[in-house]
């Protein structure tokens, strides 16, 4: 492994400890994102199951967005994982940011899907 790669991996993992000390049997809503596409779960660690999922990977986003890399889809995946949350009764959930800065397009999807109906 690189340096850079067990350094990530190292924040990443700390991050994960601080939101299960914080969530308090809420749901983890967790992003990932590559250099082309966004993605986001609600998870229950609880019981060990995905409640939601959206990316920009689906073909109603594919259509409507230029590209799944930017904010534009970032804000599309986040109001479409909210939906869905809402959807399955999950009002309440904890961010979960991966170890990705809080900026950008983690932002983007945060901001929409508060916008969503969901708190955190």
């Amino acid at each position: 492994m690189s340096k850079l790669s067990v350094t990530n991996a190292r924040r990443k993992t700390r991050v994960r400890l601080a939101l299960r000390r914080a969530a308090n049997g809420r749901p983890r809503l967790s992003v990932f994102r590559s250099s082309k596409h966004i993605y986001a779960q609600v998870i229950d660690d609880v019981k060990g199951e995905t409640l939601a999922s959206a990316s920009s990977l689906e073909k109603t986003l594919r259509e409507g967005a230029k590209s799944g890399a930017d904010v534009d889809a970032a804000k599309a995946v986040g109001k479409l994982v909210a939906e869905r949350a809402l959807q399955n009764g999950v009002k309440e959930v904890v961010f979960d940011r991966g170890g990705y800065l809080y900026h950008g397009r983690v932002k983007a999807l945060a901001d929409a899907a508060r916008e969503g109906g969901l708190s955190f």
